[in-house]
């Protein structure tokens, strides 16, 4: 069966490129309410108009964020997201770690080690033992997780 057409195809690129508004209701300004150029669902513009009335308009943060469905926080922060990477710094990030962030090289490492001393060992001595080495809880997924990557890793360079 074909896929079916969106019927609003900028809508689906929004939500493809994580740039959907979450709440388009929240933003009152007048530019946004009038024409189709602006677009209150595209959070990038969004942020971007009210950087550039604050900045060129001389615009207050606390009214200007309101009219834009912002808070003065998130104001400062997209303010320095824009300072820092410019327009491409408006467009939102993934949210939390990249990575096993506790679970450094030398951790892993250990727990190889651990492993290979003793294959009888089991997860809560494993945990404990990486508590006591590095003063870190780890979740025991995220042990077998590095575990498996370092495996794969392993397979692909031998």
């Amino acid at each position: 069966m074909p896929k079916k057409k969106p019927d609003d195809p900028k809508l689906e690129i929004l939500r493809e490129h994580a740039s959907l508004h979450p709440h388009p209701e929240k933003v009152r300004d007048e530019l946004f309410q009038t024409g189709d150029f602006f677009d209150p669902r595209d959070l990038v513009q969004v942020k971007y108009e009210m950087l550039r009335r604050v900045q060129k308009d001389g615009e207050s943060v606390s009214q200007t964020a309101t009219a834009f469905g912002f808070s003065r926080p998130s104001f400062y922060q997209a303010q320095a997201a824009f300072e820092e990477a410019g327009l491409i710094g408006l467009v939102p990030q993934k949210r939390g770690p990249r990575q096993g962030h506790k679970l450094t090289p030398e951790v892993v490492e250990f727990i190889r080690q651990q492993r290979e001393a003793d294959p009888s060992l089991r997860m809560p001595a494993l945990l404990a033992s990486v508590k006591e080495r590095f003063g870190i809880d780890l979740h025991p997924r995220t042990i077998e997780r590095g575990l498996a990557r370092t495996q794969k890793k392993r397979r692909k360079s031998g």
